[in-house]
């Protein structure tokens, strides 16, 4: 288990940037792919963004070209921008490190580590 951290979030208007990172307590870099997880309804933990253990992007086609997913390695952070938030961006947001590649879609029993996930409200 890797202890992750998250930080940001909150409220955000519509049409504004959400800004949120993620610090793993132990090196990330070719041990641990990371990502970003929304929930949906159902239980259902969608993948937004992630990086790689490898350092490749990761980025689900529902928010491609609105999204900017980086790591910095030597804070091992996980940074993720989302641009033009719309309503349906509110939600929880989680971070995932994995040993195995990030899953599209995660239900419970959930896989890796998990911050303590940070709420994102989208105000019009």
């Amino acid at each position: 288990q890797v202890q992750l951290v998250e930080s940001g979030g909150g409220l955000v208007q519509a049409g504004g940037t959400l800004r949120i990172s993620c610090t793993a307590a132990e090196r990330v870099s070719g041990r641990f792919h990371m990502g970003w997880y929304r929930e949906a309804p159902g239980n259902q933990w969608n993948l937004l963004a992630g990086i790689s253990k490898d350092g490749e992007p990761i980025v689900s086609d529902s928010v491609r070209g609105r999204v900017t997913i980086s790591r910095d390695n030597s804070a091992n952070t996980l940074h993720m921008e989302m641009k033009n938030l719309e309503s349906g961006d509110t939600g929880i947001y989680h971070c995932n490190a994995s040993p195995r590649d990030l899953l599209p879609i995660q239900t419970f029993p959930l896989f890796g580590s998990w911050g303590q996930g940070t709420h994102v409200t989208v105000s019009s």
